[in-house]
């Protein structure tokens, strides 16, 4: 459990008032156009997203999640004409690639808008995937966490998921962008640089790159990485309990590589900068797991990488140096096929004291929730005055939003 302090926390305490004009509904034209709130030692001040790399030296190293947003919206409509809208949140029981590789059928929690007037079991649809014709059933199960349990059936054992997805989904905007979507959407709620799909949610800080921003930072000798972490629909979960230590916090699978890691140990003394709170929870979650390989609560015979919501806050306590614990995940990684795949329900509140990530570029986060935490526990209580800042200036806020980089 988390420490006394850190559990009582009242979430009460990160609220602020939002108002609807100040969320953005759809992305900036350009994606560096976008605002950059710069936080640098406690002084605030404003520029264009597009002169970040100006901002930054030789001597600062950003990493990257590289997931892509899979099409985890589906529409089926019932034979009276009504529609059923069916948002895929995670697979039932395996994970999330493993997933949507499978053919003929596919398992998923799902959230279900008009569920009380889905009476028809299944629900059809007909599509044309690769030449070929192909019936995708949907049938609804148990009710269980605030989710549907969806088989999804289909005529085909060279068709995967992730193709049926692909054909019949559409991009999963976040439930607060209350509109239809559009085509912009498709390419504009992934990264540039997006490559292993398993999200339903854009890791949204990294939305601003351009190619040409990557580019300066390549110009300027600026180290990058990147790594995967799939972005869960628990990233919304707003925290609805009084304190945070009652509020249950989402699992994220993550996949890095052995280059990483060292990549890590050797930029040990940079100023190491997480591209959104996606890679900056992979990075944190990194060090506490190769603490628990030190501690020897992970082996070959023990080979769980997971990581729950408070242990963070108990391997405190051995206070086990950076480079130790991960060139214990490097030890690891060579024994286990040069990667490590994991999942982490870190939770990164006030009283967490960051290993790795000395600074963040991230967006505009919802009022008492646990990115906004995240945030807190970077920059203290200043996190106010950003947020008043911003509104004050009219920054954009939330995933379509403009964008902050915080370096205390």
């Amino acid at each position: 459990m988390a420490s006394h302090k850190t559990n009582l926390i009242p979430i009460a305490d990160y609220n602020y008032d939002l108002p609807n004009e100040k969320i953005a509904y759809h992305p900036k034209e350009n994606r560096e156009e976008s605002k950059l709130l710069v936080y640098q030692k406690g002084v605030i001040s404003q520029q264009s997203f597009q002169n970040l790399p100006d901002l930054l030296s030789a001597n600062d190293y950003l990493v990257f999640n590289n997931t892509r947003v899979i099409n985890a919206r589906l529409w089926f409509q019932k034979t009276t004409g009504k529609i059923i809208e069916i948002f895929c949140l995670e697979p039932q029981e395996k994970e999330i690639v493993q997933a949507l590789s499978e053919t003929n059928k596919s398992v998923w929690k799902c959230m279900v808008g008009g569920a009380k007037r889905w009476k028809q079991n299944p629900l059809e649809k007909q599509v044309t995937i690769n030449g070929e014709d192909v019936i995708v059933k949907a049938s609804k199960g148990q009710y269980a966490n605030n989710a549907f349990e969806i088989t999804f059936e289909w005529n085909s054992e060279t068709i995967s998921f992730s193709e049926i997805l692909e054909e019949l989904g559409n991009t999963p905007l976040p439930p607060y962008i209350k509109r239809e979507n559009t085509l912009e959407d498709e390419t504009r709620y992934q990264t540039v640089y997006s490559k292993l799909e398993g999200s339903v949610a854009a890791p949204t800080a990294g939305l601003h790159f351009s190619d040409n921003i990557l580019l300066d930072l390549k110009k300027k000798n600026i180290s990058t990485d990147f790594l995967t972490l799939h972005v869960g629909a628990g990233t919304f979960k707003p925290v609805t309990s009084e304190t945070i230590g009652e509020h249950n916090m989402h699992f994220e699978v993550f996949e890095v590589s052995i280059e990483l890691i060292e990549h890590l140990i050797s930029n040990i003394n940079k100023r190491i900068i997480p591209v959104g709170t996606t890679s900056c929870r992979t990075i944190e979650s990194l060090y506490w797991l190769g603490c628990k390989m030190v501690l020897q609560q992970i082996s070959n015979s023990n080979p769980s990488l997971e990581l729950t919501q408070w242990e963070a806050y108990e391997l405190e306590k051995e206070a086990i140096p950076v480079e130790k614990a991960l060139e214990a995940l490097v030890k690891y990684a060579n024994q286990n096929g040069k990667k490590i795949l994991g999942k982490t329900q870190l939770m990164i509140a006030p009283g967490y004291k960051y290993k790795i990530a000395k600074g963040l570029i991230t967006n505009f986060h919802l009022p008492q929730s646990t990115l906004l935490l995240l945030v807190s526990a970077m920059v203290g209580e200043d996190w106010k005055t950003i947020y008043d800042f911003a509104l004050d200036q009219d920054f954009r806020f939330l995933s379509y939003g403009d964008s902050s980089i915080l370096l205390p």
